[in-house]
């Protein structure tokens, strides 16, 4: 089976991401549009069943486009949104700065929440048991899609590939709407 992990479209990069409702910008609905058309014109390789998406505006403006091409409804599973950043989620880059001086995703400790939001242990933990139930529900033999966020697939990468997970480093960049394809055994 193959699950084709895709990264929403670009979004307002002057913000701080997580739990923000901030929308895609015209770059990022542009890359959205032609990966779908890219998704439509392999379709019959990709054989994909099932469309899963974090329900966050910048995933579901993602997963539609996709969805339409492909004639599959998306469900959308808010416990694979990314990193619940609390009180910053949205918040102006150069404000957050101020507010909260020296406050990224990499210096929080392991434990360490941010305010108002999780640590880096308590989205390892939510992303895990969202993947673990994801993977008990459907058969082996099926496709599918996830659209998610990077930190969400950084730590599916790590349960796949049985290597530890940090906040520490990114062991891979991943460009917006771009696809990352797990091969995985369900069973």
């Amino acid at each position: 089976m193959y699950i084709y992990l895709i990264r929403h479209g670009k979004d307002d990069e002057t913000v701080r991401g997580g739990w923000s409702n901030s929308p895609l910008t015209e770059e990022g609905i542009l890359q959205v549009h032609r990966l779908a058309d890219e998704i439509e014109k392999n379709k019959d390789a990709l054989a994909v069943k099932h469309i899963f998406s974090s329900d966050l505006p910048r995933t579901v403006q993602t997963a539609k486009p996709i969805a339409e091409k492909l004639g599959l409804p998306v469900v959308y599973l808010s416990d694979f949104r990314e990193v619940n950043n609390g009180d910053l989620a949205g918040m102006k880059n150069e404000i957050a700065v101020e507010r909260y001086p020296g406050l990224f995703w990499n210096t929080l400790a392991w434990d360490e929440k941010y305010p108002n939001g999780e640590s880096p242990k308590d989205f390892y933990e939510r992303i895990s048991h969202a993947w673990y139930e994801l993977k008990k529900t459907f058969s082996c033999d099926e496709n599918m899609i996830l659209v998610t966020h990077s930190g969400v697939i950084h730590v599916i990468l790590s349960l796949v590939e049985g290597k530890p997970y940090s906040n520490k480093g990114i062991t891979r960049k991943i460009g917006n709407a771009e696809i990352v394809t797990v091969q995985y055994d369900f069973n």
